[in-house]
């Protein structure tokens, strides 16, 4: 398995860092895991063929995770096959409005989507040897966190969440936690409205830390903020011993 981040940051993109979203890739299938701009170029950028992508993950509504889902379609309108397309029940009907304003979903569109509501707590197969399970979390009513298992490996995304510890009793049996790291602690002095829908760098080392995370993947940064990866690594390693990897844009894991 490998996972590719096409992206890293938070709601507004730098140059350096674009909205997050990323690729799983499994077996030979592309799974891409939330939907912001210009992600054709992106998969091209990355080495891999957009023709790849077998099934898309939302992980709710908010622009900066389902934008570039029209685009990314239009993209594939001369390509037959079919697209998965994954999320909650409201995630996959406000979508499915979106794909319509565009008319994505006509005849003359060869690339199909075929939308699949996960449930929350409950397994699915996605293809022969890949599951997922979402999970409810704490940041919009359309919110989940996705685990992803094979045979060999189980990786959790948390979206966009505080810390909530739920999913890291969840995290505590999977092999990599890919969580919400928005911002150094300090800035929720600063802002005081991120505590409630996104994760800090110190709480979110003293919560992997309390729940035996393996290793922990850092994401969702909102680097348009005055604030270095050093001093997000210094404050979970602060209370964190685990594997640590801060993803870059284009950045891979492979294993």
């Amino acid at each position: 398995m490998r996972i590719i981040f096409l992206g890293t940051g938070g709601a507004v993109p730098t140059a350096h860092r674009d909205n997050t979203s990323f690729l799983i890739e499994s077996s030979g299938r592309l799974i891409l895991v939330d939907s912001p701009g210009s992600l054709t170029q992106k998969i091209l950028k990355a080495g891999c063929s957009p023709r790849q992508v077998s099934a898309v993950f939302l992980s709710h509504i908010h622009a900066d995770h389902v934008y570039g889902l029209p685009s990314f379609i239009h993209s594939l309108m001369l390509e037959n096959q079919t697209v998965l397309l994954f999320g909650s029940e409201e995630t996959i009907s406000f979508c499915l409005q979106l794909l319509d304003l565009f008319n994505l979903r006509k005849e003359k569109i060869l690339c199909r989507v075929e939308p699949r509501v996960l449930y929350p707590e409950i397994r699915s197969e996605i293809f022969p040897g890949l599951a997922v399970t979402g999970f409810i979390v704490p940041h919009h009513s359309s919110s989940l966190a996705f685990l992803f298992e094979t045979q060999e490996r189980k990786i959790l995304y948390s979206g966009d969440t505080p810390v909530y510890p739920p999913l890291f009793e969840i995290a505590s049996r999977a092999d990599i936690l890919v969580h919400d790291c928005s911002v150094p602690s300090r800035y929720f002095e600063l802002l005081p409205f991120l505590k409630s829908r996104h994760s800090n760098s110190l709480e979110l080392g003293k919560t992997a830390r309390a729940y035996g995370v393996k290793y922990l993947v850092p994401c969702h940064f909102f680097s348009a903020l005055d604030f270095s990866m050093e001093e997000i690594e210094a404050e979970i390693r602060e209370n964190y011993e685990g594997q640590l990897f801060l993803p870059n844009d284009f950045s891979e894991l492979e294993w």
